[in-house]
């Protein structure tokens, strides 16, 4: 046994060498054409909230056509020690009900990242596992396609509301989007609006305008994909799931594509 592992490991060594040196470039370039902005924002709901000590966390994928590469690392985001950037805790208030909000990689779209060669493949093999098991509509291991899932028509007086925004170098893009929710007694509803400004509408008054093509909005939904076209740059998605969660941490998947 040891004759074969001397003999096998400097064959190793000798093939690892030999890929790098010729091959390290693409080892360490990305495949991907597009830029991938990624972060989560916390959501801890204070006392007032019928939901408490319930916590929302926001899990928010864009991928985007970025103009200017000189924001973009290539680099595995699942490193944290050298690309962990926590954002202040924030106290607000819907309603007169606080909350804390913790952004967690937040950017603004300044900051972009890209796949490594290694890192695609093995994105990529683990999102066509989701496709054989029924739980994604597509193989692109960034960008999610998600079955509609509705439920029948349910009212609440009383709900939590947050806006993410897209990423985009255009005056107005088109965008198609996912969302899903892990709380299998509650729900959302999303528009794709023309800017934050809406939120802070329908938390005064709850009215508000959003694009009313096909696609760009749904209600009593438990997961949906939808595509709106014609956006502003200053647009994005309102969410609005009701204050009526059980669990001790609900989990909203949001990803968003750029299309244009």
């Amino acid at each position: 046994m040891k004759k074969i592992l001397y003999f096998i490991l400097p064959v190793i060594a000798f093939v690892l060498i030999f890929t790098n040196a010729f091959f390290g470039h693409l080892i360490f370039e990305s495949p991907y054409d597009q830029d991938i902005n990624k972060y989560s924002i916390y959501v801890h709901l204070q006392d007032e909230w019928n939901s408490h000590p319930g916590n929302i966390l926001f899990d928010v994928t864009n991928v985007w056509s970025n103009s200017s590469s000189d924001d973009v690392y290539f680099a595995d985001p699942s490193d944290i020690t050298t690309l962990t950037n926590y954002n202040s805790n924030q106290l607000q208030f819907q309603n007169n009900k606080p909350y804390v909000e913790l952004k967690h990689e937040f950017s603004n779209c300044e900051s972009s990242w890209k796949p490594m060669l290694y890192r695609f493949v093995i994105d990529s093999v683990r999102q066509k596992i989701e496709l054989v098991k029924g739980t994604q509509l597509n193989d692109d291991p960034y960008i999610t396609i998600l079955p509609n899932i509705e439920i029948k028509k349910q009212t609440t007086s009383e709900s939590y509301a947050q806006f993410i925004p897209i990423c985009t170098s255009n005056e107005s893009t088109s965008y198609e989007f996912s969302i899903s929710i892990n709380d299998n007694n509650s729900w959302f509803d999303v528009y794709f609006v023309d800017s934050e400004k809406q939120l802070e509408n329908y938390l005064n008054s709850e009215t508000f305008n959003y694009y009313d093509g096909e696609g760009c909005s749904a209600q009593n939904y438990q997961s949906f994909s939808g595509e709106c076209d014609d956006v502003g740059n200053n647009s994005g998605l309102l969410i609005i799931i009701p204050d009526n969660l059980e669990q001790s941490l609900t989990k909203v998947r949001v990803n968003m594509h750029e299309t244009l």
